[in-house]
């Protein structure tokens, strides 16, 4: 690894001579580089008008007017009521949505802006979303609140993780009055009791996320199952307890994300099964900072797969025959052909790895690789892969390299890859802010010989390693709906 602030000579001698040659920089109408600086354009004047200050969203039917409003934070809607007279009733005649992350930090002035709201809303309500450390320390006060006809006919359910919540007690008494009408619920810190769980059903709810919940094996299973939730398409799994081993059938869910946090010494998921998933799209690693291993037995649709790593503790991912270790293939007996998105997290990019993984997932369409930071393996390839080259059909489309420095084994590894991917469209490459630069970018054109490119249509983009989220783009169950969480959005 490269350590920062290195020079500008120092990464040309790290990177002379790559197996893929150095050459005049061009193609230059296949690249694209953002203007580190760019200008900012001025401003367009606003037309004339003779029509001054006319409000023509008023003369809207009350009925859209609500659905505007529903769709504004907890504050906006409440301050449009000061707009015009017009407005008054529409937010009392809207669904209510109460996020009380919007509302006062400090408890007391929180619970008493909720209180608030409530008694002067009439209902239904739409979301009501408050942090798990209020329900853990006032669990009465939030009783009331769920009782509130404000809240009849509640759609999103959300008791949101808590950095302050320290603690965990058993749900509030009506937590579940709303189960026939939520479609969104989120469940933080509590304790989910196999009488209250055993008797639920949910035909509705289409998204469940469950964070630091304590409930037993059999618990978790009659809450995920098609009888409980015979709709459920999106189920997250963070850090719950109480569960080692989850054997998964369904025959709605599209999306599934598990993270275990580092061991503490209580019982935590280890091993999901995944028995009969016909509609299943995506498995995704949330964390890694302990391994979770995978079975797939019927998941045909499986299109999007990661975050895998390769460290020494790596998760195990089984499809039938063929065993992988992290992402090292220890069994390839069979291949998987439903996986086109693939995300992968390693401090050494490997070139035969991930050639390997190609050979497991043939019909693979966008990589991604979270971390290749390089410095051990030179990543040649002219030679050693030359039959893999003339007999496999690459179909890979986008390629991102986050914490590309340019150095030999990088330039090897894309090289590879845009020299050989016929169906290539982009290759995104995450540089360091010192890099961001057009003089970086020229050398970097020349020495991936772009003008020597299998797809004629490849584009090379640069961009700045920044992205907000390490592993993937997952803040919330709805984000599980998202068909690539991987592509950045920051």
């Amino acid at each position: 690894m490269e350590p920062p602030g290195r020079s500008s000579k120092r990464r040309r001698s790290d990177s002379r001579e790559p197996e893929a040659g150095e050459s005049p920089s061009g193609a230059t109408e296949a690249t694209e580089v953002p203007n580190p600086h760019p200008a900012t354009p001025s401003s367009p004047s606003s037309p004339p008008s003779d029509e001054g200050g006319v409000d023509y969203i008023s003369g809207l039917p009350d009925a859209i007017l609500g659905e505007i409003i529903a769709l504004l934070s907890t504050r906006d809607a409440a301050r449009v009521q000061t707009l015009a007279s017009r407005w008054r009733h529409i937010w009392r005649a809207a669904p209510l949505n109460l996020d009380s992350s919007e509302l006062p930090d400090a408890d007391e002035a929180l619970a008493g802006a909720v209180s608030r709201i409530l008694a002067d809303h009439p209902g239904p309500g739409l979301r009501f979303c408050i942090p798990s450390h209020i329900v853990c320390d006032r669990p009465a006060t939030v009783d009331a609140w769920l009782l509130s006809p404000a809240l009849d006919g509640l759609q999103e359910l959300d008791f949101c993780l808590s950095q302050y919540n320290m603690s965990r007690r058993e749900q509030p008494p009506s937590t579940f009055r709303f189960a026939a009408t939520l479609r969104v619920a989120t469940f933080s810190q509590l304790d989910l009791l196999d009488a209250k769980v055993e008797a639920l059903h949910f035909p509705q709810l289409t998204h469940l996320a469950l964070q630091e919940v304590s409930m037993s094996k059999g618990s978790l299973r009659t809450m995920i199952s098609s009888s409980s939730c015979p709709v459920l398409e999106c189920l997250l799994l963070d850090n719950c307890y109480g569960c080692r081993r989850l054997r998964i059938s369904s025959n709605s869910l599209r999306s599934i994300a598990v993270g275990v946090d580092m061991d503490i010494g209580k019982p935590r998921l280890k091993e999901v099964t995944i028995v009969n998933a016909p509609c299943l799209e995506r498995f995704l690693h949330i964390k890694i900072d302990e391994p979770v291993n995978v079975s797939v037995i019927v998941a045909p649709k499986l299109e999007t797969l990661g975050c895998l790593n390769d460290e020494i503790d790596a998760s195990r991912l089984v499809f039938g025959t063929t065993v992988l270790q992290g992402f090292l293939d220890v069994s390839l007996t069979m291949v998987v052909c439903s996986v086109k998105i693939l995300a992968l997290k390693s401090l050494y990019i490997k070139l035969d790895t991930v050639i390997g993984l190609m050979k497991c997932f043939p019909c693979l369409e966008k990589l991604y690789i979270k971390s290749c930071i390089s410095g051990r393996p030179t990543n040649r390839w002219r030679r050693k892969h030359r039959d893999f080259i003339n007999c496999s059909d690459i179909r890979l489309k986008t390629i991102v390299l986050e914490q590309y420095q340019g150095i030999r084994s990088q330039v090897n590894f894309a090289s590879f890859f845009l020299l050989n991917a016929r169906e290539l469209e982009l290759m995104t490459l995450a540089v360091e802010r010192e890099d961001y630069n057009e003089e970086f970018f020229a050398e970097q054109r020349g020495m991936l010989k772009m003008e020597k490119r299998a797809s004629r249509g490849a584009r090379l983009h640069f961009t700045e390693n920044g992205c907000q989220r390490f592993l993937m783009h997952i803040d919330h169950v709805r984000d599980l709906s998202i068909t690539d969480p991987f592509e950045c959005r920051c």
